[in-house]
């Protein structure tokens, strides 16, 4: 509709043009304006009424709407109000019928007698109100004196009142108030008159509903048919009785009859009855007031509503921004949004995407970190085999080919010893997440490793292997046995490769509180104290009494990747002796340690 209307607005500024100077800038002002509250209410529609946003609203509306519902088709006011009606109404008609039998009867008492009883009176007998002259005297209700009473006592309680005589036949209407031989004119509706409406037959149908329909219908009956209503005919029997209809709008009627007694004898019945919107009126009265309840409520859970999705839709909207640009890479890193102060679930799922999306960076880093290490370490034997292959071809003597030959056979194994242990340390962390962690027993793993090792002849290093700090049974950690096996054999490999003909290669596995220390020490040479920590690296070797590309250097850096995989730390040391003040400890081999969380 905004669109709409500013579209109209700033086509009639154009056609006008330069013809009205003075109102074309107003107009195109007020152009202006509408376009800043359209854009205003399209920013605040998709900022506030999110996806999420309008089905909190729909529910809690929906709970709410479904409780207004049940008041109104539950609520026993309209119950209530009708018996209270009823009772009122049986005091009024009382009240109206004592008034009617004390005062608009006949003028005065008459006895009628009987003529041809007195001809056949004998001599000594008498003829006077007897029993059965008594039974002839009447008291006829006299419309003329009731008609004032009637008036009198119906009109401040806007009720209706009827009166019949013994026969059921109307005498008095307090709608008309005529008497019995009066002319009677009724109005019939025009021959044109429009039949209720589709909205209107709806209105009705909807308010016998709430009106649970099981009240019988209405009828308006002749002058001549008074016994065609219940109540009367049972107040003709000196009862008192009330009936509750609809009629055919689905006002309620309520009415009641009592007699009219004159000496115990019925004379006649008045009979009561409301109005067709006087109940009906209060009840909607009632309802109205409860859907005005309903509608301050709803207008007040709409507000708390976008209030709670506001701290629920926007947080979670950012932290998808923040996802979306991370996975487009639109800066070199990319930051998510920090929620963890709450104290909630959006708390927690900020905390755990940012730790996602550190893992995530640092992960690729170390893929772009290793592809450059390994693109570096690959160069250097190529760009010597290359070398060789292409002097090869302009060697003169024996002696010059075998040389270069000899150069192409090392760097071919280099470059398969580099590209057997680059194809193990990628895939190790594809391996470690998709396999399931068991229970390892170490006490069964290193005694299997030690024998392998002592019998393989390795310069006569011998390897030993102790246990202690717990039983047997107590040295288990969660793991991977054969990657945990990995680590072991590298570190007892690289100590033998360190160690002296006939030293002695120690394993030693130890319980501590919570953990199990792996340590194996050397009686090799020691570990320089700037390579402590280098040696862990990539491609870091440091063996001056070994040729150039023996070694990949990637053993010690695949050992402590798989350690921290397990949750556990690795590093090196190396062992001293004693020394004396102001003398440098001698340093009698390395020392590598590992520990691991305990099972």
């Amino acid at each position: 509709m905004l669109d709409r209307t500013a579209e109209i607005i700033a086509s009639t500024a154009e056609a006008e043009g330069p013809a009205a100077p003075a109102s074309a800038p107003k107009r195109r002002r007020f152009g202006a304006i509408l376009r800043w509250v359209r854009s205003s209410w399209q920013f605040f529609v998709r900022q506030s009424f999110s996806s999420l946003t309008r089905r909190i609203v729909i529910l809690n509306l929906a709970g709410l709407v479904a409780l207004v519902t049940g008041v109104l088709y539950l609520s026993q006011f309209r119950a209530g109000l009708i018996d209270a009606r009823v009772q009122s109404l049986l005091v009024q008609s009382e009240i109206i019928a004592g008034a009617i039998a004390a005062s608009a009867t006949a003028d005065n008492d008459t006895i009628t007698i009987d003529p041809d009883r007195l001809l056949e009176l004998q001599a000594g007998q008498s003829y006077g109100p007897t029993d059965d002259a008594l039974s002839s005297v009447e008291f006829p209700i006299n419309p003329e004196r009731v008609a004032p009473v009637l008036r009198r006592l119906v009109s401040p309680t806007k009720t209706r009142a009827r009166i019949y005589d013994r026969d059921g036949v109307l005498i008095l209407d307090s709608r008309n108030l005529y008497g019995r031989g009066d002319v009677l004119r009724f109005d019939l509706p025009a021959p044109n008159a429009e039949k209720p409406g589709l909205m209107e037959r709806a209105f009705i149908a909807l308010r016998r509903w709430f009106g649970h329909g099981d009240l019988p219908l209405y009828k308006e009956l002749g002058p001549e048919n008074g016994k065609g209503y219940p109540e009367v005919r049972q107040a003709l029997d000196g009862l008192h009785a009330s009936m509750v209809r609809v009629n055919s709008r689905g006002e309620v009627i309520v009415s009641v009859a009592v007699p009219i007694q004159r000496f115990r004898a019925v004379r006649g019945v008045l009979m009561l009855s409301t109005q067709g919107a006087d109940i009906d009126d209060m009840v909607e009265a009632e309802r109205l007031a409860i859907v005005k309840v309903f509608l301050v409520a709803a207008g007040v859970m709409v507000v708390l509503s976008i209030l709670l999705a506001g701290t629920i839709a926007g947080p979670v909207r950012r932290l998808a921004d923040g996802a979306e640009r991370v996975r487009r890479r639109i800066r070199a890193r990319v930051e998510i949004p920090d929620f963890t102060r709450r104290r909630d679930e959006i708390g927690h799922l900020s905390g755990a995407l940012r730790e996602m999306t550190n893992a995530l960076y640092t992960r690729i880093e170390a893929i772009e970190s290793f592809a450059a290490d390994v693109a570096h370490e690959l160069r250097n034997p190529l760009t010597s085999l290359r070398s060789a292959v292409e002097t090869l071809p302009l060697a003169k003597t024996d002696e010059s080919r075998k040389r270069l030959l000899a150069v192409i056979e090392h760097d071919v194994k280099r470059l398969d010893r580099l590209i057997t242990d680059i194809s193990d340390a990628s895939r190790l962390d594809a391996e470690l997440q998709r396999q399931e962690a068991s229970p390892v027993d170490l006490v069964k793993l290193l005694d299997a490793l030690v024998r392998g090792a002592n019998e393989v002849r390795n310069e006569n290093v011998a390897v030993t292997l102790s246990f202690e700090g717990a039983k047997p049974d107590e040295f288990k950690v969660p793991g991977h046995d054969s990657r945990l096996g990995q680590v072991v054999s590298n570190l007892v490999d690289n100590a033998r490769s360190f160690s002296p003909p006939g030293g002695t290669v120690r394993v030693n596995c130890r319980k501590l509180k919570n953990e199990v220390e792996i340590t194996v020490d050397d009686d090799g040479p020691g570990i320089p104290p700037d390579a402590l920590q280098k040696i862990f690296e990539r491609f870091y070797t440091d063996r001056p009494d070994q040729g150039f590309g023996q070694n990949s250097g990637l053993g010690l850096s695949i050992s402590k990747q798989i350690v921290e995989a397990h949750g556990g730390s690795v590093w090196a040391e190396n062992r001293t002796a004693p020394a004396a003040a102001g003398v440098e400890p001698k340093v009698l081999g390395a020392r590598f340690i590992v520990r691991l969380p305990a099972k």
